[in-house]
């Protein structure tokens, strides 16, 4: 079964992205993480569109409908960054509010960052500034075994596909979105791709080292989840010192895919942050 929301096909840096881009009025950007599409934000679109919003979703490169390069180096966080600006500067887009999360959080970080004067306001949920990695906490290295494990190449799909998807189903908690993640990533090259996010931008070299970004000027709202399995407080509180312009924080009690466990919370949160 494909879990696809309507869109539109664009050809950007010479591949092909699936692209929602729903209602008119102010730009609201939505990047999604491992291992989601645009589809994640399926209860988030609709609400602000009628709240007269334009919402712009992409399947990142690597995910849903969207082209997905097996090389790894294909990955790194400037081609990223790239398809994300080249798909805004197609759709004539100027400024956003830009939503993110998991992966995406971590993508956008580097755009709100490097771009200010693309982003209005800006909300990475879950994930915080890449700087944070550098300062070591015993309990986010426990959380973050399964970063390691995604490195080896062909041995962690055969890992996570093994007795159908045991690893996997464990790793995400028995969440109930599991069956549209396997059904998503059985697709060919797909689970490949999804990985190479973590193999291009997330090894050991890379959370030993300060990445240099300037300060994000925006207003931010963070946001947490207390039952976030993979990642700890610290990293998203410790955000507010890469953050220039008025910072908020918010946690919530649910797991890690706060779009899908509480998306009227969401939702509010967004439509209150975005207001001038």
């Amino acid at each position: 079964m494909r879990y696809v929301l309507e869109g539109k096909k664009m050809h950007i840096n010479g591949l092909d992205f699936h692209v929602v881009d729903e209602g008119n009025g102010p730009v609201v950007l939505m990047l999604h993480g491992f291992p989601d599409s645009s589809y994640l934000w399926r209860n988030q679109i609709q609400p602000l569109v009628r709240a007269g919003y334009r919402v712009i979703a992409p399947d990142l490169r690597g995910f849903g409908e969207s082209d997905k390069p097996q090389e790894v180096e294909s990955y790194k966080m400037q081609f990223l960054a790239s398809d994300v600006i080249w798909i805004l500067k197609e759709l004539q887009v100027e400024s956003v509010y830009l939503v993110a999360h998991d992966w995406g959080a971590g993508l956008a970080w580097t755009i709100a960052a490097l771009y200010p004067d693309l982003i209005k306001k800006f909300v990475p949920v879950s994930v915080g500034h890449p700087n944070v990695n550098t300062n070591i906490q015993i309990e986010q290295c426990e959380k973050s075994w399964y970063v390691f494990m995604f490195q080896a190449q062909h041995d962690a799909e055969e890992f996570l596909t093994r007795n159908d998807w045991q690893v996997f189903r464990q790793w995400n908690r028995m969440h109930n979105e599991q069956e549209k993640w396997i059904s998503e990533l059985s697709r060919p090259g797909a689970l490949t791709a999804g990985l190479n996010w973590y193999r291009a931008n997330s090894s050991m070299k890379t959370f030993l080292k300060e990445i240099v970004l300037p300060k994000v000027k925006a207003p931010t709202l963070g946001i947490w989840s207390s039952f976030d399995d993979f990642l700890t407080e610290p990293p998203m509180i410790k955000s507010r010192d890469y953050v220039e312009g008025p910072w908020n924080y918010v946690r919530l009690d649910c797991s890690h895919w706060v779009p899908l466990d509480q998306p009227d919370v969401l939702n509010k949160l967004l439509l209150d942050f975005f207001k001038d």
